[in-house]
């Protein structure tokens, strides 16, 4: 497999996030998708950064982006490796100006995501795992100076961070609470006292991972670079991410690109 560094996913994150910033403070425009979601400048100047940083590092790498994911699945199926991307996860977070959006970067290896990389610019939080490594957070990101990916990891914290309470956290959606999510809670706070948080964008996967929270259900729709990021950490974490239907790993670059429902459990 390429080495893909870490630093370099947070620097090309950072990035992003200076161009979504840069929109974010000031008067924009919101645009309609076909399937009805809202689209910004932010989403345009996040992606083209990003595919930017990734042909000038990893130019032999193909990538899968919400603002360029009109590529054949004839074409794409036999990818082994690749990077998914949602330049401007929780676009409604944005132009709500709640501050909880994020960039999201993922690499794909056969399949099921190996390495994710979550920021969100407001909050200058820095999120990332890998399998084989671990997950990590690294906060103030783009106020340190970080030589590689050992100095990144040094200066980072190790999730998840302990939590001494024995309230059952639940992070739910701030946009799409479903009626099956409430069941969800309903059924949990028969045994347990249940505290539920609602987070936007992919915070709800760094919330699990850095042990925040218990559950995360998502019984709504989802895209696949949705997801794909939050999952890396959160199995990086040593938790899962399992489909509703069969509990099984989501697995990724399927024809159709609409996730199902799925349980996220730290």
């Amino acid at each position: 497999m390429i080495d893909v560094s870490l630093k370099t996913m947070l620097d090309i994150s950072l990035d992003a996030g200076r161009e979504i910033l840069d929109v974010y403070n000031q008067e924009f425009s919101i645009e309609t998708k076909e399937d009805d979601s809202p689209l910004t400048e932010a989403d345009r100047r996040s992606h083209q950064s990003i595919i930017n940083g990734i042909r000038e590092a990893y130019s032999r790498i193909p990538v899968l982006s919400e603002e360029g994911s009109e590529i054949p699945y004839a074409k794409r199926k036999d990818w082994t490796l690749f990077f998914l991307i949602d330049p401007l996860d929780g676009t409604k977070e944005f132009i709500k100006k709640n501050d909880e959006f994020t960039v999201n970067i993922a690499l794909i290896e056969n399949g099921y995501p190996v390495m994710g990389v979550i920021y969100a610019p407001v909050l200058d939080s820095f999120y990332f795992g890998r399998v084989s490594l671990g997950a990590f957070k690294l906060e103030d990101a783009s106020r340190v100076d970080l030589a590689d990916d050992e100095a990144l990891i040094k200066q980072s914290i190790r999730l998840p961070v302990a939590d001494p309470s024995g309230v059952v956290n639940v992070v739910a959606s701030r946009s799409h609470m479903s009626e099956e999510t409430e069941v969800f809670i309903e059924e949990l706070q028969r045994d347990h006292e249940v505290d539920v948080v609602t987070a936007g964008s992919s915070l709800k996967f760094c919330l699990v991972a850095e042990g925040k929270a218990d559950y995360y259900p998502r019984y709504a729709p989802t895209m696949e670079w949705d997801t794909g990021a939050g999952q890396a950490i959160v199995e990086a974490a040593g938790g899962t991410m399992l489909r509703y239907e069969d509990h099984e790993r989501l697995y990724y670059n399927r024809e159709n690109l609409k996730n199902g429902w799925f349980l996220v459990k730290r």
